[in-house]
């Protein structure tokens, strides 16, 4: 699974967006974090690795539905050569 692991203290939500097991702990060991999401901030932060997201993906790996939303707001973006 690609889903959340919620860090930071209470009353202050702060979340890595994780590689997982399915059966594991929401806060238990994960295999890679592959980006950072920050509610707090105005707007939302969120800070992905999609290369590495794509890569889980191909091999397997699911979206939990809030993971799913986030991925879509916010697009890799590709980076266009630079015109000399």
């Amino acid at each position: 699974m690609i889903r959340l692991a919620r860090v930071g203290a209470p009353k202050q939500p702060y979340y890595r967006i994780v590689v997982i097991e399915k059966d594991r702990a929401r806060n238990g060991r994960a295999i890679e974090v592959v980006g950072t999401y920050n509610p707090r901030t105005s707007p939302a932060s969120v800070d992905l690795k999609h290369e590495r997201i794509a890569y889980w993906r191909s091999k397997g790996a699911q979206f939990t539905k809030i993971v799913a939303k986030l991925v879509a707001k916010n697009p890799a973006t590709v980076a266009e050569p630079v015109a000399a």
